[in-house]
């Protein structure tokens, strides 16, 4: 496999017409490729367990399926295996025996492991147990890593897993990153560029059409005229305590999706402001209910202040509804997904000031916000649609089976 520049990684897509894996008899006899290979992807959780890394594992396994023989191997919630198949894809929810440092500890993954026979191992990263139990299993199939996002708050433990992290780095035939900005940034990455993929997370727009119009005008009649709407985990990074600070001076109203550990500072920290009353904590809502309130919506907000927001996939979805986002300016894949001044307005992380400026001017301003909106629409389908994500993978799976390409090494 002949390493890309990270920067040149996001170039055009190939020609689609083309199969990667094919048969001697889809060829008619002519030259063809290897057969498709067995591919096991090794995560945390599964749908329905909600997370943004959860969510892109489904994406990408239910498109790449339909090329290849892939599988999912997850830890469960609980201390019972389960095997089931959603939308084709065969996963296994391993039990969890307890969690450590919020990775969910399988004993048997190591066994799971070896008896998949793949190919190739994807593995998502972080998660520390999950890398542990490869590395234990011994198996020699090529390694690709996804490096979702580098332990940016847990530093003791970060220092702990790094032979770990060394370990499997030698081992890896390539690393998928999801933005080049993040390349650059990640100490990891960047040390290692010249195995680095650029792969963006990619979004099924099928599943955010609007499949309910009277929902969509019923949110509006209730929460308008002017709603911004916010979507993720109530953790630290997100930022939220900036945007319900924001909304002492954002001429609108602001519903939030999601639940998590803040909420209840959030709702505290609403009231003490007195904007407790143009603040909906809408909680968990479904993919169908979320898709509407994205309708909904004028303007989409991503307060996030830490590089533990890798990407924003709720960014993704928000510009395939048409609608403008107000983002943070982090060394992060945030600004490379909405870009300042072309799809939205990217502001300093942790400025409520700057969020409620940017808010409202695209409020005031509803030609801006529908040219931001119509402009991300067109990003998401050129370059972070699932198919486009999917095909990526699949060249990179074919470089990395190619006969020159790095031998996974010994431990």
């Amino acid at each position: 496999m002949k390493p890309l520049p990270a920067k040149d990684l996001c170039a055009s897509p190939t020609n689609y017409a083309t199969p990667i894996f094919s048969s001697p008899a889809e060829t008619n006899g002519a030259p063809w490729n290897p057969a498709p290979p067995r591919v096991l992807h090794v995560g945390k959780y599964y749908p329905p367990y909600r997370g943004g890394m959860e969510s892109h594992l489904q994406a990408l396994c239910g498109e790449l399926r339909k090329s290849i023989a892939v599988s999912v191997l997850v830890a469960n919630e609980t201390r019972r295996l389960m095997a089931t198949e959603m939308e084709g894809v065969p996963v296994r929810r391993l039990p969890r025996w307890f969690k450590l440092w919020a990775t969910p500890i399988c004993p048997s993954m190591v066994r799971e492991i070896r008896r998949a026979h793949a190919d190739i191992v994807h593995l998502h990263l972080p998660n520390p147990l999950a890398a542990l139990a490869y590395l234990t299993s011994g198996v020699r199939a090529r390694l690709i890593i996804a490096w979702h996002s580098d332990i940016i708050r847990q530093r003791t433990i970060s220092t702990l897993l790094r032979p770990i992290e060394e370990a499997l780095l030698r081992r890896a035939t390539a690393l998928i990153a999801s933005s080049p900005n993040y390349v650059d940034s990640s100490p990891v990455l960047s040390r290692n560029r010249e195995r680095c993929r650029v792969i963006p997370y990619g979004v099924r727009l099928e599943s955010l059409r609007p499949r309910d119009a009277e929902t969509v005008v019923k949110i509006r009649a209730r929460y308008g005229p002017h709603i911004v709407l916010a979507v993720g985990r109530m953790v630290y990074y997100k930022g939220f305590e900036y945007l319900v600070q924001a909304m002492t001076e954002v001429r609108g109203r602001l519903l939030i999706v999601g639940e998590g550990p803040l909420r209840a500072k959030l709702e505290r920290l609403a009231l003490r402001l007195g904007v407790r009353d143009r603040i909906t904590f809408l909680g968990r809502v479904s993919e169908e209910e979320v898709a509407a309130y994205f309708h909904a919506a004028d303007v989409f907000a991503m307060p996030s202040t830490a590089r533990s927001e890798a990407f924003g996939i709720a960014q993704l979805e928000a510009m395939a509804c048409g609608k403008p986002v107000v983002n943070t300016r982090l060394d992060s894949g945030v600004p490379f997904v909405s870009l300042d001044g072309v799809t939205g307005i990217t502001v300093p992380p942790a400025d409520a000031k700057a969020l409620a400026q940017a808010i409202n001017r695209l409020f005031d301003d509803p030609a801006l916000a529908a040219a931001f909106g119509a402009a991300g629409m067109r990003r998401v389908r050129d370059e972070f649609s699932v198919a486009l994500m999917a095909r990526r993978t699949l060249d990179l799976y074919r470089e990395a089976l190619e006969p020159d390409a790095p031998a996974v090494a010994a431990l």
